[in-house]
């Protein structure tokens, strides 16, 4: 086994002092030698990193995941840095975590713990909240193990919590249990809200756009250059986790689509805050378009944009036609920069699929994009691009050469003019 050590470039200022560890188990492994994401991560949670290692292993070590030896040179580099904990770029199992920080003599922290973190910072509405609670608690009953000198048998009798000799370990399961019982009980009545709101633009039959995308590829800007709104956007990961969704007229149309903005994706999005967050991510999964952003600056793009894909079709919106939406044109070099703005890239065999580079910020390209956003809803795109369907699966419209209806002005594009 190999490792590399380097500073960190982040300042060491408020926040936690953490050293970033990650560990490449070879190619069939998603790793990222730089840690720079995790660094992101770590500051969006309030962190500071301080250190990065980098380890190499044939296979995970069963008790500290890294191996004891590698495990004494954390230790060193937090004794050096005066860190007060380490953060892991992969998930950790609840006896690696608890032999870690019993070696290291400080909090440890894996890749799944700090998104649930900086998910629980960031949702503002009660459903993402309920949300995020879930997700948290369901990893905690992961990890109720015995780390404390408190979790020995209790004395059991009249009056004492649990039945006769329970023992504290128990106890903090059934609370748990009953917690995860009671919050999915709060969230299920918050989704049938939602589905009577998302019945009732059914009705409407409101041709409906959802963006989705990695997170930090500038989705809430593009939103709000599109709609005019005001949708919080920061040059961080998950600046936004509730879905915000407004009317986007379209001069070309003449006509209104429905526009939502998701939350971000990421890799390794930890498999319970998918399912926690299924009903927010239900507006992607029921969308009749899908302007997937990529942030066109990022060295990571193609990885990027098969964790967004990755992540569709666990939720069941893989076969949902697609623009692609490469964002921070504005980013590029002169000779980054592509020769038209506008063309077709074949993600598949066989599927090609419109792609606009645009820069949000800048406004480049935007009309671009809403041309091409009224080509779907009117169903006459020449580039429009959908995923091979099954035989018995073609009843989307693909396409005609009529156009939209004269008298459907600032009316709401319906999915019935398409045909």
């Amino acid at each position: 086994m190999s490792s590399d050590v380097f500073p960190s470039g982040a300042p060491a200022a408020d926040g936690a002092r953490a050293v970033l560890v990650g560990v490449d188990l070879g190619p069939s492994s998603s790793f990222d030698p730089t840690l720079d994401e995790l660094a992101l991560l770590a500051e969006s949670a309030g962190d500071v990193a301080v250190a990065r290692l980098i380890a190499r292993r044939k296979a995970p070590d069963a008790a500290l995941f890294v191996g004891s030896g590698k495990a004494d040179e954390i230790k060193a580099l937090v004794l050096q840095h005066r860190a007060t904990g380490v953060i892991f770029d992969q998930a950790l199992s609840p006896a690696q975590q608890r032999n870690l920080e019993r070696h290291i003599g400080v909090q440890v922290a894996d890749r799944t713990a700090l998104i649930l973190e900086i998910f629980a910072q960031r949702a503002q509405s009660h459903e993402g909240k309920l949300q995020v609670e879930l997700a948290r608690l369901q990893y905690v009953a992961t990890r109720l193990v015995r780390r404390w000198s408190h979790l020995e048998r209790q004395q059991g009798g009249i009056g004492t919590r649990g039945g006769p000799g329970e023992a504290q370990i128990e106890l903090d399961r059934r609370m748990i249990g009953e917690r995860i019982k009671t919050v999915k009980q709060r969230l299920e009545k918050v989704q049938r809200q939602r589905g009577t709101q998302r019945r009732a633009r059914d009705k409407s039959g409101t041709f409906r756009v959802s963006l989705v995308g990695y997170t930090n590829a500038g989705k809430s800007t593009l939103f709000n250059a599109l709609v005019k709104a005001r949708t919080y956007a920061a040059d961080q990961l998950f600046a936004t986790l509730d879905t915000t969704t407004r009317q986007l007229y379209l001069q070309q149309l003449g006509g209104t689509v429905s526009l939502s903005d998701t939350v971000g994706f990421i890799r390794d999005l930890p498999h319970k805050l998918v399912e926690a967050f299924r009903a927010t991510l239900q507006e992607a999964a029921e969308a009749d378009l899908l302007l997937h952003v990529v942030d066109a600056s990022s060295p990571l793009l193609a990885e990027q944009m098969d964790e967004v894909d990755r992540v569709l079709a666990e939720i069941g919106a893989e076969r949902i036609p697609q623009i692609l939406v490469y964002n921070k044109l504005d980013r590029l070099d002169d000779a980054s920069r592509p020769r038209v703005l506008v063309d077709a890239v074949e993600r598949a065999p066989g599927l090609r699929v419109p792609r606009i580079f645009l820069s949000a910020i800048e406004g480049t390209g935007l009309d671009a994009l809403r041309e091409a956003i009224a080509g779907a809803a009117a169903g006459t795109a020449d580039a429009w691009a959908a995923p091979a369907a099954d035989a018995d699966d073609q009843d989307r419209p693909t396409g005609s050469d009529e156009p939209p209806s004269p008298e459907a002005d600032e009316a709401p594009v319906t999915r019935s003019m398409q045909a």
